[in-house]
């Protein structure tokens, strides 16, 4: 169910609907995208990891799962920011319990108001989070802000099946197979998540469709924008290089 607070306070809505699911996000990322969250995962890092960058700043980290693959893929110094504390604490767990805390630097902040200066890595990642920001527009050119001439830009988010069919079926599951799983697996916080995702992926390409992203990307200063439309048309990579001066 699509709120107010979601709408008006994206970041203060996120934070509430994420704080209690730290220990179990990636399974739950694993639920809400019927399996497919890892494919798609690895195909966003694909795009970063070919450039083989010294240093990435993966937005959005959450439990570090995005930043630990970028730390065993390339060579690079990865820093992960995540808005939500409980988060991080489960990322820092995360990356401790793998021995990539000298590789792995994980920072609070917001995706809109990042706290590095112009041009200061050399890649960036995000994941599932032009949905969670009040101006996915402005987020963007924040994002390529601290990315330098050159560098790769990738992203994963949800999307809707595109065949008419396989759109009934992702609507019913997102509709009603998908609440009452979370709510037997995981209670009631799982249960609040599932009920949200569907009509938020709907909503959000109803007011930013995908031909609304490419340009968004070109215009944030981003070039060579590619999409990538995953499991029928369910999830989207897109990939891109922060333009030259």
């Amino acid at each position: 169910m699509r709120t107010a607070e979601s709408r008006t306070r994206p970041n203060e809505f996120a934070r509430s609907l994420f704080d209690g699911l730290p220990g179990r996000y990636d399974r739950l990322a694993e639920i809400l995208s019927m399996g497919q969250n890892g494919r798609w995962r690895r195909a966003m890092v694909d795009a970063v990891a070919t450039t083989a960058p010294s240093s990435v700043l993966d937005v959005a980290t959450g439990p570090a799962g995005v930043a630990l693959q970028l730390a065993a893929r390339t060579p690079a110094h990865v820093t992960g920011i995540d808005l939500t504390p409980e988060m991080l604490l489960a990322g820092a767990a995360n990356v401790a319990r793998l021995g990539e805390s000298d590789r792995i630097s994980l920072v609070l902040g917001r995706a809109e108001d990042l706290p590095f200066d112009n041009a200061t890595f050399d890649a960036l990642t995000f994941t599932y989070l032009l949905r969670y920001v009040a101006d996915p527009a402005s987020t963007l050119r924040e994002l390529a802000r601290v990315v330098r001439p050159g560098g790769a830009i990738a992203s994963l988010e949800f999307h809707e099946p595109l065949s008419r069919f396989w759109r009934a079926m992702w609507v019913m599951y997102t509709r009603l197979v998908l609440p009452a799983s979370g709510l037997l697996t995981g209670g009631r916080e799982w249960f609040n998540v599932g009920r949200f995702l569907g009509p938020s992926i709907s909503e959000h390409y109803r007011r930013y469709p995908l031909e609304w992203h490419i340009k968004a990307w070109n215009d944030a200063g981003i070039e060579d924008v590619r999409v990538r439309l995953m499991s029928l048309g369910g999830g989207l990579v897109m990939s891109g290089r922060r333009r030259s001066a």
